[in-house]
């Protein structure tokens, strides 16, 4: 009897093993198998999403939670995923997505007017902008927790369910405060039905559209500095006609600026989303418009600094970065009111030592070019945002590492004895160098983030620079530690003249450079900077530079406005638009 009461409590706790085993198994396979569903789940929706997306009339975008209350326009129901169309405004959830789809149409880029010229409304009920407010009764519209009230997508005027008919000219929409920024789809509509596409009939085309208009195309940088291109992009489809706002990332600047031939000549301006690269890469595009005799259709530049050092951004007055402190709105307004100017482009040659059957290297300069430890900087940073991108998605933590290159520097300097590598040339005639770790041509007037390198600490006399005289600056620097004392106005740069002609010869070992923010390792080379072309800019005189926030903070009523403060000196002409 004992001994089959002990086999009885064995099976029994064998048992038990055994469905503990089981069960245990079961915890941990079970949520194992449902994650890899889900996410499989997950991968054939995106999947399925992306290919929709791509085959649609509408602008959409995926998102999993709404900033705001929205409404879909369809069901009217509220919704916290979705799609939302940033072209024309209209909203979806996952269910009424191709309902949507089908039966709400986005912006037309192109339509025909109506027989007396002017242009219609085009209405979508629901989610309008906060703040906004009815153009009949003039209260805030919006504020009913349901899908309510009208926007016009053109125009951007919002309206009342119950003050529809009450809207004086309901049917004419004078495309609202941008007007002359916008691309009307009646002008491509006309446009597409020439039969002779000549710049005289662009210009009696665009009489239709006002004397005052001054088409402006957008190109964004989707990649530069707090990775904001993508946001913005949505926000000028909203406000302009979609077909002038180009993402670089898909477009290439020489195809975007290419409907610059379709617009009246000498109209058209382009606003750069991006940092100096950027700006560069679209510069580049521009002199390649020259060269297919469509020098009569150069855009007129203008810069929305979206980059970590912003230099050029900062000499003409559009601020050191811009974060969204100002609405896109505003953006515009600023570049309606902003005045032409022009720049000088330079041509950097680098002909290696040693190697005569290949081609000098030929790059194009706007803002500097600089060999020793700016560039060594430079480099370094590069070389590390090409192993972790994801990692330099933020303009602080870029500047941050710049700063952590700088201190390394400052220890081990690396860029020493530059003065007996090199030899420089001004305009033909030999310069005699003191001591240096670097040597720096300046175009612009500001240089490393936002400093005035010319100028130094400002206690002593200097020949004024401009964008537009054909003379470059070259200073140098003893190194890292100088380079931020005269960022702090602590120091001053070595001058060593201003030149139409640079001339550099590395006579032994590898330095390196930088051209606007691209860096390199160079060898034993000369290099020779000269002049290239001169191109059209946007100057925004109303912009405060980071220099003067103290003077514009004086607590003195007799200290001018910003928009009051003289124009910086290489400024003294502006051509007529």
């Amino acid at each position: 009897m004992c001994q089959e009461g002990g086999e009885a409590r064995e099976d029994c706790g064998s048992r038990e093993e055994w469905t503990l085993l089981f069960w245990t198994s079961l915890a941990v396979i079970v949520p194992v198998i449902l994650t890899l569903w889900c996410s499989a789940q997950r991968s054939k929706r995106k999947t399925y999403m992306k290919e929709f997306f791509r085959k649609s009339k509408h602008g959409w975008h995926y998102t999993d939670l709404f900033n705001k209350p929205t409404y879909c326009c369809v069901c009217s129901q509220h919704i916290l995923h979705g799609a939302f169309c940033h072209c024309c405004g209209v909203c979806a959830d996952e269910q009424c997505l191709r309902r949507a789809d089908r039966s709400l149409p986005c912006k037309e880029i192109m339509a025909p007017s109506r027989p007396d010229g002017s242009t219609e409304h085009r209405w979508v009920r629901g989610n309008v902008p906060l703040a906004s407010y009815c153009a009949v009764c003039k209260q805030q519209c919006g504020t009913q927790p349901k899908l309510c009230d009208f926007r016009c997508v053109w125009c951007q005027t919002t309206v009342h369910d119950d003050c529809m008919d009450g809207l004086a000219d309901a049917e004419t929409c004078d495309l609202g405060e941008f007007h002359s920024l916008i691309i009307p789809p009646h002008y491509l509509h006309l446009v597409n039905k020439l039969r002779r596409r000549h710049p005289d009939e662009f210009t009696k085309l665009g009489a239709s559209c006002g004397r005052s208009w001054t088409p402006v195309l957008v190109l964004a940088n989707t990649r530069s500095g707090n990775n904001m291109g993508e946001a913005l992009l949505g926000e000028f489809r909203t406000l302009l006609n979609p077909v002038q706002v180009f993402d670089l990332s898909e477009l290439t600047p020489s195809k975007a600026l290419q409907l610059c031939t379709l617009l009246p000549p000498g109209r058209v301006r382009v606003l750069v989303c991006g940092g100096d690269g950027t700006v560069g890469w679209v510069l580049d595009a521009v002199d390649a418009m020259k060269l297919k005799d469509q020098d009569q259709f150069i855009p007129r530049v203008t810069i929305l600094p979206l980059g970590t050092g912003n230099d050029l951004s900062n000499t003409l007055g559009w601020g050191a970065g811009y974060a969204g402190e100002i609405p896109v709105e505003q953006v515009l307004r600023n570049v309606l009111d902003a005045e032409v100017v022009k720049m000088d482009r330079w041509k950097v040659q680098v002909a290696s030592k040693g190697v005569y059957f290949r081609k000098p290297k030929v790059l194009s300069m706007n803002n500097y070019f600089s060999v020793g430890p700016d560039a060594l900087m430079a480099l370094n940073f590069h070389a590390h945002r090409e192993k972790t991108p994801s990692f330099f998605s933020s303009r602080i933590i870029n500047k941050a590492v710049y700063f952590l290159y700088g201190t390394r520097d400052c220890l081990v300097q690396e860029c020493k004895d530059l003065d007996k590598r090199i030899e420089l040339e001004l305009d033909g005639e030999r310069v005699a160098l003191p001591s240096l770790e670097g040597i720096i041509v300046c175009n612009i007037g500001y240089w490393g983030g936002g400093c005035r390198l010319w100028e130094g600490m400002g206690d002593e006399p200097c020949p004024p620079t401009r964008l537009d005289d054909g003379l470059l600056e070259v200073v140098g620097v003893f190194g890292s530690f100088h380079c931020a004392q005269i960022q702090v106005k602590l120091a001053n740069p070595v001058r060593l003249g201003q030149a139409h002609t640079v001339r550099l010869v590395l006579k032994n070992s590898t330095m390196p450079m930088q051209v606007d923010g691209e860096p390199w390792a160079q060898g034993p080379c000369t290099i020779t900077i000269t002049h290239k072309t001169q191109t059209f800019m946007l100057y925004h005189s109303a912009e405060q530079t980071d220099d003067d926030d103290d003077e514009s903070s004086s607590s003195d009523p007799e200290s001018p406005a910003p928009h009051d403060s003289p124009r910086p000196p290489w400024l003294t002409t502006t051509v007529q638009a």
